[in-house]
Formats: structure tokens, sequence, C-alpha cells
């Protein structure tokens, strides 16, 4: 009592500790400068918020819209998925700095100003249809810097659950619950190539046009090896004639229907002799047409025997792959990895957390979270050095993003003191030194 609000607290366990609290000075996310230095040799956000319309109609505003993209993107880097957050990162000084602008004298948006720019201004049409193409543009930048040899491209759904009368919710039965039913398209790097968010009771390959269509565009004119993988949902006719016109090679799983189990009949019987421990694998290859095709296609079928169960475990592929049964089997199989992304980016930048109620504020939300996403991909893709290369964009986050630093402001220059503990001073400087190499190349391109 009568204590002021600034002064030290103390701690019964030991008088000799106080503990004062300076969130102006001080931030846990300082690790985010070196996102922003790589945002920067890319030339990601500076020309992103080229094609975003200003729908805001007053002469008092206080942020640009690439100072508010930059904050929406950079907070849910930094694990900070809801706009109410802003009421405390808007003083951060890692935030301030890496949003730039009035932001790095003054303070970021406020939690008004943010919930106004991601319901209301990226809400409106023209502004949606913008960030959807943003993955392809920056993905498009970050090839750049990579020596693409071939494009495998893995789509797949998942679910985001909903919560209360949020608009386009719907209950998926495979899931068990209210949920959105998102479709993503990945590509072998990691980078999430386009995303769209859909009722949750529409089936996994509902509007996949809408979703690979504009992907296949952009890689048309390479003249390099292009693979899809996916699983049984898009087997459909229609997906099948426009790989094949376009000249990509497939994978994907079929469903099994007595039809293919008669072609396999001989594998299907239990092999002769004691079990073996380790699974025996057997491999099939045929020609099988199915009444919606309009052609005879090449099937891949696998069968194993476990030991303890007492039917084997078969799998079906149709392919147009010339490859023998085992190596197609296998370049199928590593289509789980698509599975492990959408994972990492539920964990790292919680794009599951669709908490608006209006379907489109949800929509551009979704968005958002893919760059982040993206962003933090293309470092890990194209700047960790050998060391930390395996880590997961969850590890970056709790071991790069949270590094603890005190800022210390001079008249020409702001130093950041930073904690030397996860990521010492000798890896953070090789970040810095792989992405400055990035910029000349940039700046060419």
């Amino acid at each position: 009592m009568g204590e002021s609000k600034n002064d030290p607290l103390r701690l019964d366990f030991d008088s000799q500790l106080k503990l004062e609290f300076h969130g102006s000075t001080v931030t846990s996310d300082a690790g985010l400068l070196a996102y922003r230095e790589l945002d920067d040799a890319l030339a990601l956000t500076c020309t992103a918020a080229t094609g975003l319309h200003d729908t805001r109609i007053g002469q008092n505003t206080q942020h640009s819209l690439l100072a508010l993209l930059r904050q929406s993107i950079y907070s849910r880097l930094a694990g900070y998925e809801d706009v109410n957050d802003a009421e405390r990162l808007c003083l951060d000084p890692a935030m301030r700095t890496v949003v730039g602008g009035r932001a790095k004298d003054n303070t970021a948006a406020s939690t008004s100003e943010m919930a106004r720019f991601e319901t209301e201004t990226l809400s409106t049409k023209e502004n949606l249809k913008h960030l959807i193409d943003l993955s392809g543009k920056w993905i498009d930048q970050a090839h750049r810097h990579r020596k693409l040899t071939k494009l495998v491209l893995d789509m797949d759904s998942s679910v985001s659950e909903t919560y209360g009368h949020q608009e386009g919710t719907a209950y998926n039965g495979y899931f068990a619950c209210l949920c959105y039913h998102p479709q993503f398209l990945f590509n072998q790097f990691g980078d999430l190539e386009r995303v769209m968010l859909r009722r949750g009771n529409h089936p996994s390959a509902k509007f996949w046009r809408r979703v690979l269509v504009p992907v296949i565009e952009r890689y048309r004119d390479r003249d390099i090896p292009k693979y899809f993988r996916g699983d049984s949902a898009f087997a459909l006719p229609r997906l099948l004639r426009l790989l094949e016109w376009e000249g990509f090679r497939y994978a994907i799983r079929l469903k099994a229907n007595p039809v293919l189990q008669r072609k396999i009949a001989p594998l299907l019987k239990r092999p002769v002799g004691r079990p073996s421990r380790k699974p025996k694998k057997f491999y099939a290859s045929f020609r099988y047409r199915a009444g919606s095709w309009d052609q005879a296609r090449r099937v891949v079928a696998k069968v194993e025997w476990h030991a303890g169960e007492l039917f084997p475990r078969v799998g079906f592929l149709v392919t147009n792959l010339k490859w023998s049964t085992k190596r197609i089997v296998r370049f199928y199989n590593r289509r789980g990895t698509a599975e492990q992304w959408i994972k990492e980016g539920k964990n790292a930048v919680k794009w599951t957390k669709l908490s608006c109620r209006r379907f489109k504020d949800n929509e551009a939300r979704l968005q958002l979270f893919v760059l982040a996403y993206n962003l933090a991909n293309f470092l890990r893709q194209l700047v960790l050095p050998k060391p930390i290369r395996g880590w997961t964009l969850t590890t970056l986050r709790e071991k790069l993003i949270k590094i603890g630093a005190k800022v210390v402001r001079h008249s020409k220059y702001v130093l950041f003191q930073l904690a030397e503990v996860a990521v010492p001073r000798q890896l953070f400087a090789g970040i810095l030194g792989r992405i400055a190499r990035l910029c000349p190349a940039c700046a060419s391109g």
C-alpha cells in the first residue's frame, strides 16, 4: 500500500533481489531483427504493400499500410496470434524496430488500429486477392537464390477448429468437430505455395482448381521436371487430365475396390513359412481404368504382411511415372513431409487461430499466418548455418526469436544488448553473414 507503480518488487526468499519492469527498453523478441534483415534482402514486405488498397478515409492515419502489414506478420512470427497482443507489442522495442517508420521513434499500431487493418482493409475483395497471390510472389523471390532443378507439389487439407457462431463453420465427420477445412499446396522446400480457407463440411478436394491452377501457371515456363503427390481424395479424372496436359508426373493414392483387389489376388495370400519379425513387402504394377477415367492408367500396389496381424496392409497408387514400383512407393511416401509442415504451421505460427466472426476476415488472417510461415521457412532454407539447419520452426521461435535484449539509445545509434544463451554471437553473426550474401543477387535480379 502506498508504493509507487515504478518501485522495485521484493522477494521474500532473498531480500537482496529487486524486480523492475522496463517494457520500452527491454524486449524478449530480439531475434526478429534477423528475420527483418532477410525480409529486406529479399524485398518481401516492401513490395507486398505496394499492391494493397488503402480503404481508410480519415486524415489522421498514424501508420502506413507497409508498417501495419509488417506488424501483422512479425507478431504472428513471434507467436502472438491475437491482435489483442498489440496492446503490449506496440511498446516493444524489437517490434517497433522491425515495423519501422513512425513506430521506430514512437509506438507501433494499437489493438484497435490493427483490428481495423485486418478486418476492414485486408478483407476487401481486391486486397484479399492480393494477399492470396503474395505467397507465390514471395516464393519466386526465394527461388532466385536456389538451384531449382525440379518441382514437387504436395496437396493436402487440414482442420482449423472453430468456436461459437463463426460464419462458414460446419461439422466435419472425419475430424469430428466444428471447423474450417483449409486446403494447402506445398513445394519440396516446405514453402506454402497457396492456401484456401473453406467451409468445414467441404470434401478434401473441393475447389482444388483454385489452389493448383495458379501455381501451375507460375511454373509453366520453367523447363524442369514437375511432380505432384496427393491422397485418394485427389484421384479425380479432371485433375489427372490437367496434370498430364501440363506435363506433370504424379503419384496419387487410390482407394481400394474389388477390381483392384482381384488384380493382386496372389499377393493377398499369406506367405508360406514362419512369420518374419520384419514386415514382408510385395509390389505389383498393372494397367487399370476406372469407370470415370477416359483411359487406362498405371497402378502400383504395395502389400505388407506384418507379424501378429491377420490381414495385410494394402495400398494402391495411380501414376504416370515410368520408375520401378519400389521407387514410386518411396517417392509417394515422402508426401508425409507435407503433413509435418502443416503441423509446424499449427505449432510455430498458430495458423489455426481463426477467431473472427466473418469468414472473409478469417480468410485474410489465414493468409497473414501463411506469409509469416513462409518468411520463417525462407530463413531456415536459405541462411541457417549447418549446425542448426535441422531446427524446426518451433525451435527457431523459442531459441532464435525469443532472445532477450536490453535496448540502449544513443544520439546516433540504438544498441541491442542480446542475451547469449541458446544462440551465441558467432552463430547469430553467421546468420547475418549468409543474409548479406543474398543482397547483391536480389538487387541485380
